[in-house]
């Protein structure tokens, strides 16, 4: 498998550390922590990712391909999709474009969340994770 960055594979650690409904506990302390839009960006101008099951919207800025900023708004309702959005941002926000388009698709069941979180709320954080990718491929190119 490839090596994660290390912001994110600290988080898989963390998430490897605890079992059962601790996992859900920690998921739910991620969404806590996904930040605020910045003032200038509106949520009607970010891409819509459907494949959530609660409405989640993000925005990957591209312009310095050495620090690729990313942001995602999500309802402090939908706490599973903000825990996904918030683990993607904290492990990959800031780093460089090909860091990023190296993460494996699938390292999201390293988290270990396949038993606690239904498989329709783990595919919405394949589909976030995949057009992150697909945008910055797209400015590659």
């Amino acid at each position: 498998m490839t090596a994660l960055p290390e912001a994110l594979a600290e988080i898989v650690d963390d998430f490897a550390a605890v079992e059962g409904q601790d996992k859900l506990a920690l998921l739910l302390e991620f969404s806590r922590e996904l930040p605020a839009l910045p003032a200038e960006l509106e949520q009607d101008a970010m891409e819509p990712v459907p494949e959530c099951q609660s409405p989640l919207f993000l925005t990957v800025d591209d312009s310095d391909r050495g620090a690729v900023r990313l942001y995602f708004s999500a309802p402090p309702e939908a706490p599973t999709t903000r825990g996904f959005a918030s683990i993607l941002h904290q492990g990959l926000d800031g780093l460089p474009a090909d860091d990023i388009l190296s993460v494996p698709d699938d390292f999201y069941t390293d988290l270990g969340l396949a038993s606690a979180v239904s498989p329709l709320r783990l595919r919405g954080m394949s589909a976030m994770l995949a057009r992150i990718k697909r945008r910055l491929r797209a400015a590659g190119s």
